[in-house]
């Protein structure tokens, strides 16, 4: 088949790859044969849903959608077998193929271009159009799995050289690649595996939000379980306990750190990936979505010598990424900075960082007296859990230290009464906390599809009303979502913080050294102007930044 154009020259053209990813996969090739995309893809230079489209315009071949196939399965099988070739050629060949009617046959291949599979094809159908179609790896292995559904069971073939039989199959490992490749240029933060009772669902998770991608017959499982433990470190064998593993690599031109959790559950291991790019994220403090006055707040604390800052909030709350940005911030070189984390999430360069390990008794509290030794200016505690932790955060900080961490309330004020829970005294929260902030994320607008909202007017008029200084004088910009392609119809692109500070006046230090309720310390914090969650929502909601029903479905009352 002749063809209009390299499909190198056109990757480059239209900047999907670099140079130095064709002259690799180029190398490849001509060592180990094999299609230049497939190699790109496997080297992680780009995604297949970023290929395809190239591809498809390349050899004139649509894109196959699963709803193009026939209703009824049992049917499709029923044809392939009346073509006499048997179900066992179509499953090694690795082709598909249905009546689409008026003596069409539409064909779908690993590899479409084998003159192999084309000629054999063309002699059994002779009589026959073949209209040569591109497919999804995921769709042509779901489709493959349901021909041979009513196959051979696993049962029986669990052994560890089997599962690893399994994980180093072709098929597998791009599929593996492939959902990597798709998350990442989705903006995806988590890969959810799921084993039901005769499905595998795959979801991603998206500014927050899992999003249902597509589903597996469950046959499929094993090898995909397989492949992922095997390459992140995990006993492949092992299906009764919880594991945990991690893997290095490189999807659609990024390095990738992935951390992987594997849980037992009735009807399989449940997998979560988290993605976590080593390039793409970037620190700024300026870059948090802070308004300007509570920016510079933050940026003043974070400048004092000593003392304790909180910032609290739930898992995914965006805290690891605010605490970066303030140490991103004050890494001048002038101070000694040092963080103790479990996991350390991000490498940032002028800072020393410790990775706890509990397995062998190396927890926050024994890190943290020996990092006290290491004479540092500033300290960071991925998460104060428990009364020894706090106590030695405590008297760091009495002692000439800053102290960053993390704590998990629900609410700035609650951190106080967090601490005092924990065992700590009321005068020594009181003395060396600085300040608390609260923050969560919410989604942002999609740019390309929100239209002019009309939010309650309660809301309006008492946000209108109550506006900060920087927004004086700014048109209210209401938007509400409605979902285009480039959401993926989800209507938002992206998050943004929504933060709540509280700063540790004289009157609130002592209500709080004399024991004073969360209500009392929150009525001292609103009488010196303090903003909730909420209102600090509302706020980018009028800026247009992301909408009312989004900033309610993340704050409570």
């Amino acid at each position: 088949m002749p063809l209009k154009q390299q499909l190198g020259q056109l990757l480059l053209a239209q900047e999907l790859i670099s140079p130095a990813d064709l002259e690799k996969a180029l190398y490849v090739q001509g060592q180990v044969g094999g299609r230049l995309g497939a190699i790109l893809i496997r080297i992680g230079a780009l995604s297949e849903d970023a290929i395809l489209p190239v591809l498809s315009r390349q050899l004139d071949m649509p894109l196959l959608d699963l709803k193009d196939l026939p209703g009824n399965s049992r049917q499709m099988l029923e044809w392939l077998n009346s073509t006499g070739l048997t179900i066992d050629w179509w499953l090694d060949q690795e082709v598909i193929a249905f009546e689409k009617g008026d003596n069409v046959v539409c064909c779908a291949a690993r590899d479409p271009l084998n003159n192999g599979i084309r000629e054999v094809l063309e002699k059994t159908l002779p009589e026959s159009t073949l209209e040569w179609m591109l497919v999804r790896s995921h769709d042509l292995d779901q489709l493959l799995d349901m021909v041979n559904r009513l196959g051979e069971s696993d049962a029986g073939n669990s052994g560890v050289g089997y599962l690893r039989e399994l994980a180093e199959e072709a098929p597998v490992i791009e599929f593996v690649n492939n959902l990597l490749a798709m998350a990442f240029d989705q903006r995806a933060s988590d890969i959810h595996i799921e084993p039901e009772r005769y499905t595998v669902k795959v979801r991603l998770r998206i500014d927050g939000i899992l999003y249902e991608r597509f589903t597996l017959p469950i046959e499929r499982f094993n090898a995909i379980a397989s492949r992922i433990k095997l390459i992140s470190g995990m006993d492949i064998a092992e299906h009764r306990l919880p594991q945990d593993g991690q893997i290095e690599t490189r999807v659609s031109g990024e390095d990738l750190d992935v951390r992987i959790s594997a849980l037992p559950g009735v009807h399989g291991e449940s997998i979560v990936m988290r993605l976590l790019p080593k390039e793409k994220q970037k620190f700024s403090i300026d870059s948090i979505g802070m308004r300007p006055d509570n920016l510079k707040l933050l940026k003043e604390w974070s400048s004092q010598p000593h003392g304790i800052i909180l910032v609290t909030g739930p898992t995914g709350s965006g805290k690891s990424t605010t605490l970066y940005s303030v140490l991103d911030n004050i890494n001048t070189g002038e101070r000694k900075i040092i963080t103790v984390e479990d996991p350390v999430e991000y490498r940032m360069s002028g800072i020393t960082q410790v990775q706890t390990l509990d397995t062998i008794g190396y927890n926050f509290a024994r890190a943290l007296r020996a990092i006290l030794r290491q004479d540092p200016d500033v300290i960071m505690i991925g998460e104060i859990r428990d009364r020894e932790t706090a106590e030695i955060a405590i008297q760091s900080s009495l002692t000439g230290h800053l102290v960053l961490s993390t704590l998990h309330t629900n609410d700035a004020i609650s951190a106080f009464t967090r601490l005092i829970d924990m065992g700590i005294d009321p005068f020594l929260v009181a003395t060396p906390v600085r300040a608390v902030m609260a923050q969560r994320l919410v989604r942002r607008l999609c740019k390309h599809c929100a239209v002019p909202g009309n939010p309650v007017v309660d809301i309006r008029v008492n946000t209108e009303q109550n506006l900060p200084e920087f927004l004086v004088g700014q048109p209210a910009n209401w938007l509400e979502p409605v979902g285009c392609k480039h959401c993926q119809g989800s209507g938002f692109s992206g998050r943004v913080g929504i933060h709540e500070l509280v700063p540790v006046t004289p009157e609130l230090q002592h209500a709080i050294a004399q024991g004073g309720s969360t209500a009392e310390l929150h009525r001292i914090a609103v009488g010196q102007g303090f903003k909730s969650l909420r209102e600090d929502g509302f706020m980018k909601a009028y800026q247009g930044i992301t909408s009312v029903e989004e900033v309610l479905r993340v704050t409570a009352n």
